[in-house]
């Protein structure tokens, strides 16, 4: 790969099991892809060893110089303040941390930090369904449910890196359980997958009405979702009320942040346009006039969109 006038940049996402590395030109076009295993052992020590190495490596494959190269942006799985510095990633061992300036110095480039979910939604806005838009709020719906709001093409983080926790929301009242953030009520609880398969084990419980759902053992989110799409009647009305709450959550974010689009990803997304035509129906009930409009998508760049927001970072000024 010859030199010429196209600047280049690297976008990483540091997973607790995985590292996906994208080398990337300013387009958005990954010229070069590679993924490594997590070490987490020695609380994390080898991590950014390995990604300086892998980056060393990457610009042997291609020829490129680091003249070429704009920086290195990295979503971690932990909230981050001033681009730089990790407060605590629990799952792969870091505490308070200057991530920024540590790899930095390993592999002589400038390096830019955010949370892993708010780089999600930066790589939607860059290349994914959010392409067109400035303004966004993603909402990831897996294990938990993690979001990220993009105001005029740059993450919003807050004053404590607290922006875009849309999982923390509360918004069921009365629960006695508490969340693992430690609070009672919040969104996760009953919109995650781990969240609809508990409350689907509460209606099984305390309901005699006849369903598909009492057969299957290990019961998943996407069973759920499956035998609602078949009309099981106490299937969609658990699906119902999941998305209900969720439709709650978007209203209120709306009335804050006003986004031009949500757009919804997680591996419960991958129930398709039957989440979004239910969840738009709930969003319009329940949103302020002005904002009823709002459009609601389906995320489209799947577990690469944190690696294509981390390389949209660095090049953010």
């Amino acid at each position: 790969m010859g030199k010429n006038m196209t600047k280049y940049c690297f976008g990483i996402d540091l997973g607790g099991t995985t590292i996906q590395l994208g080398l990337f030109d300013e387009h958005g076009k990954c010229i070069l892809k590679n993924e490594l295993p997590t070490r987490k052992e020695l609380q994390g020590k080898f991590i950014l060893d390995d990604i300086a190495t892998q980056i060393e490596a990457m610009l042997l494959e291609t020829k490129l110089s680091k003249d070429e190269i704009i920086g290195v942006g990295i979503g971690v799985p932990g909230p981050v303040v001033k681009e730089a510095v990790v407060l605590n990633c629990v799952n792969i061992g870091w505490g308070t941390f200057d991530v920024a300036a540590e790899l930095s110095h390993k592999c002589g480039l400038k390096v830019k930090v955010a949370n892993d979910a708010n780089v999600a939604a930066l790589g939607e806005l860059w290349c994914g369904s959010a392409k067109d838009y400035n303004d966004a709020v993603m909402i990831t719906l897996g294990t938990g449910v993690g979001g990220g709001i993009i105001k005029d093409g740059r993450i919003v983080e807050g004053a404590d890196a607290a922006a875009g926790e849309i999982g923390h929301m509360p918004i069921v009242y009365g629960m006695k359980e508490r969340c693992t953030c430690g609070n009672r009520g919040c969104l996760e609880q009953v919109a995650s997958a781990t969240g609809i398969v508990k409350l689907a084990k509460e209606y099984l419980e305390n309901s005699d009405v006849m369903s598909a759902l009492r057969g299957i053992s290990n019961l998943s989110a996407k069973d759920i979702f499956d035998k609602a799409k078949e009309n099981d009647k106490l299937a969609c009305s658990i699906v119902k009320e999941v998305l209900e709450y969720l439709a709650t959550a978007m209203a209120n974010i709306s009335c804050v942040i006003n986004p031009q689009i949500f757009v919804i990803g997680g591996g419960m997304s991958k129930a398709g346009d039957y989440l979004i035509d239910i969840l738009q129906k709930y969003y319009e009930d329940k949103a302020f006039l002005p904002a009823k409009t709002t459009k609601i998508v389906l995320a489209k760049l799947g577990s690469e969109a944190g690696m294509y927001g981390a390389a949209r970072l660095v090049m953010t000024v």
